[in-house]
């Protein structure tokens, strides 16, 4: 996906991972063509627009309608709600960094861990862990250098059984699911199978302690009882990385459980819980948002879903955690992002190209807050 210069895809919605993906890399995008693999051959030459979704036989140049009186945007423009970035891949830390943005809301480990190719059991299999765990840290250094001080918030890898099977050797080692996503998946994987997440772990105290990049922080991804979310802080703590203050432990809330039960997670002990919008809305539904013949139902502004996001960020901010949300629905939705402020959210994190719009619907939020006060 680095290398082409644009993306089309036969199924999936602009949640899919393929939409992701090709914001954080800026290359544009269309999905859910459902036929553009069958009408398109190997060498033809297309032209799409990622905004409008349109593609076109052909080389052609698209005609846009002229912006006028386009207001200059404030650079250097501060706000009281942290404004975070998503990121995955290290290539981009650098220019990203660089950027107006307070540090990395989600660093996803699943790019890092696609680059190495082979699937981790193997790489034990052979002795070959101390590899594995030096490009781990190698990528995950990168984010942080860059970043520093601003903090970190690595995800330990949330890779779902069908996307682990595409690495080598990975159909020797895990099963075929009828349904991944509700599968051995998160949390489950590191109490079963711990020795991949150990290697995580040791690739974090790389980070923490040779390199001495102390704003690298740790996020548990799909916990479904507060039980898991305490025999993994256990694997975390026998790892000898402790909470701190500048070690933080963050959980996603990203299942319906999460909602119900937070309470109990948060008495486990958290520093902080970062809002999955994109599962958390798949699953409050119950429907895929890479299928699309649902995908169109795919909506975080669900009045189900606006009460779960207010329950999260409300209740949190009440037991005097940090609430994050990194999901795609702050980056899709400003009217969310308004939402999000009035409650008090600690942080919003959104994908690379939407930075700079999210940080003036932030500074907006946060005036029309104080003024209705």
């Amino acid at each position: 996906m680095k290398k082409v210069s644009g993306i089309i895809t036969d199924k999936g919605g602009q949640t899919s991972h393929a939409a992701i993906v090709s914001r954080e890399l800026g290359v544009p995008c269309v999905v859910g063509t459902k036929t553009a693999t069958k009408e398109f051959k190997e060498g033809d030459i297309v032209t799409l627009d990622g905004a409008s979704g349109r593609i076109w036989k052909g080389d052609q140049t698209p005609t846009f309608p002229q912006l006028k009186n386009i207001p200059s945007v404030d650079k250097n423009l501060k706000t009281a709600t942290k404004l975070y970035v998503n990121l995955g891949e290290p290539e981009l830390a650098k220019d990203i960094s660089q950027k107006n943005v307070d540090g990395v809301g989600l660093l996803r480990a699943e790019f890092m861990m696609a680059n190495i190719g082979t699937h981790p059991k193997r790489m034990i299999s052979e002795g070959r862990e101390k590899e594995y765990i030096e490009t781990l840290a190698k990528g995950i250094t990168e984010f942080c250098k860059n970043f520093n001080p601003r903090p970190v918030i690595y995800r330990a890898t949330d890779f779902k059984t069908n996307e682990y099977r595409y690495l080598r050797f990975g159909k020797l080692y895990e099963p075929e699911e009828p349904n991944p996503l509700l599968g051995f998946r998160g949390a489950i994987r590191y109490i079963n199978s711990p020795e991949v997440f150990q290697m995580e772990l040791e690739a974090i105290k790389v980070v923490r302690n040779r390199f001495n990049l102390k704003n690298l922080w740790l996020m548990i991804p799909f916990c479904r009882t507060p039980n898991e979310l305490f025999e993994v802080k256990k694997i975390v703590s026998s790892a000898g990385l402790m909470r701190s203050p500048s070690f933080k432990l963050f959980m996603m809330a990203e299942i319906p459980s999460n909602v119900i039960l937070l309470d109990k997670f948060i008495d486990v002990g958290i520093d902080g819980i970062s809002i999955g919008s994109n599962d958390l809305t798949m699953l409050t539904l119950g429907l895929d948002r890479d299928n699309s013949e649902v995908a169109k139902g795919f909506s975080e502004m669900d009045p189900s879903i606006l009460w779960s996001l207010k329950r999260l960020v409300t209740k949190a901010k009440k037991r005097g955690i940090l609430v994050s949300i990194c999901g795609q629905a702050p980056s899709n939705y400003p009217e969310l992002v308004e939402k999000l402020v009035k409650w008090g959210v600690s942080s919003i994190s959104v994908s690379p190209d939407a930075i700079t719009r999210t940080r003036e619907i932030i500074s907006w939020a946060e005036k029309r807050k104080i003024s209705s006060k």
